[in-house]
């Protein structure tokens, strides 16, 4: 049985009461990060996303959403905020409309949210992105997007050619001190508009970042479906990062969230001398590709079909669950490719004990094969291992780049910073 195969044991065939409707959603899960601008609503105000929501709750929306119904929810408030913006960058504060663009933008995000596949949704991520911008280049410090050359992709096919990331670099950093740099590899739902949100702390230590996203979610040009897509990104992108004089390629992390976890596992090893270290967080490996796990985790800790939007991220259209539950350990287990027998960088790995996203158990399957690795587990939580984790990984990757080692600092700067 399920039950006896993982670290949660019975959880697995527990439903959480979120997935009753979007008002239990709202109510015992999203409102409280909101109203403190966390994930998911980074950048965002719980007296814009209140409203919406009670909105949705009013109108009875629940499982299975109709996304574009979802989404368009949404379009009113975001379109507001965007006005606001507009007018503000026009009367010349730039401040105002950094803020109301970036809280528009973290509307649209939810719009789109888990993942962009109705056609109002990939309108929502499309617009959201543009907006993003508009308020990220007004900031104290603009976070740039870079359109990287991706000079390894596979010819004659639909691979894209370009790698768009977030880019900040120190103004201290010269060809003559280079900086070092974290490349944030970003997750399932949450893309490189989100995890800017780490941009700031790192500049202020003096590192420069680069947040990306990767294959089957935001803008990643790879090929969701080949397992080798991911490797053709990271040369390219580690290619250019190696023309960037200020930035010193020989100190290079690679910090993968959740799904990002397991491209920075994988990355660890097709990269291994390229890169310093790197971090998976919350990142898979093997069994999260169980048929007894992807069976159970549309109903768990996940605010919406995870299942469903893992099978659309590695490239399985809508009604093919089934096909990819049937394939996809084969396909993509870094056990069963031969993976995690490579040589490997540097390697922390990161989890709560108690994750009903991906089981705890790869964790081990990591450790247990190639070089001798780092992990941490933070008990009793779930996904992530999240607040504890992230002090844990701070202090690593300032200990591998000499840093100060005060990460309460960095900490500090990820809520959003609503004024007006």
């Amino acid at each position: 049985m399920a039950a006896e195969q993982y670290y949660i044991k019975d959880a697995i065939l527990k439903s959480a009461i979120h997935h009753e409707s979007f008002e239990k959603l709202w109510e015992t899960k999203w409102k409280a990060p909101c109203s403190l601008g966390i994930y998911p609503f980074m950048f965002g105000s719980i007296k814009d996303f209140e409203p919406v929501a009670q909105a949705i709750i009013k109108k009875g929306l629940k499982e299975p959403y109709n996304w574009d119904e979802y989404a368009e929810m949404f379009f009113p408030k975001a379109e507001e905020l965007s006005r606001i913006a507009e007018q503000a960058e026009q009367a010349g504060e730039r401040e105002k409309a950094s803020e109301y663009y970036l809280r528009s933008s973290a509307v649209y995000r939810i719009a789109r949210f888990p993942a962009p596949r109705s056609e109002k949704q990939k309108y929502a991520w499309r617009v959201g992105t543009e907006t993003f911008y508009k308020g990220a280049t007004l900031l104290e410090y603009p976070i740039v997007e870079a359109r990287i050359p991706h000079t390894h992709r596979l010819q004659g096919t639909a691979e894209g050619d370009s790698i768009p990331a977030n880019l900040l670099v120190p103004s201290s950093a010269s060809a003559s001190h280079p900086c070092p740099l974290v490349l944030i590899f970003t997750g399932l739902d949450g893309y490189r508009t989100e995890l800017a949100v780490w941009q700031r702390g790192w500049l202020d230590k003096g590192v420069a970042t680069i947040v990306v996203e990767i294959p089957g979610t935001g803008d990643s040009p790879a090929l969701a479906s080949d397992p080798l897509s991911p490797d053709r990104q990271w040369s390219s992108l580690l290619d250019w990062i190696g023309t960037i004089a200020a930035i010193d390629s020989a100190k290079v992390v690679v910090w993968g969230f959740s799904t990002g976890g397991y491209y920075a596992l994988r990355a660890a090893h097709t990269h291994a001398y390229r890169l310093l270290g790197c971090v998976s967080l919350g990142g898979g490996a093997h069994h999260m590709f169980d048929r007894a796990w992807l069976e159970n985790v549309n109903k768990l800790e996940y605010p919406f079909d995870l299942a469903d939007t893992l099978a659309h991220k590695f490239g399985y259209p809508a009604g093919e669950l089934e096909a990819f539950i049937r394939e996809g350990q084969d396909k993509f287990s870094l056990l069963r490719d031969g993976t995690l027998e490579k040589p490997c960088c540097k390697v922390l790995l990161v989890n709560g004990t108690d994750d009903e996203i991906f089981p705890v158990e790869d964790l081990f399957v990591a450790l247990e094969h190639g070089r001798p690795k780092l992990a941490r587990l933070v008990k009793g939580k779930k996904h992530m291992g999240e607040p504890e984790s992230f002090v844990v990984i701070l202090k690593w990757i300032h200990g591998l780049l000499g840093l100060d080692g005060d990460v309460l600092h960095q900490l500090k700067l990820l809520p959003s910073q609503i004024k007006y």
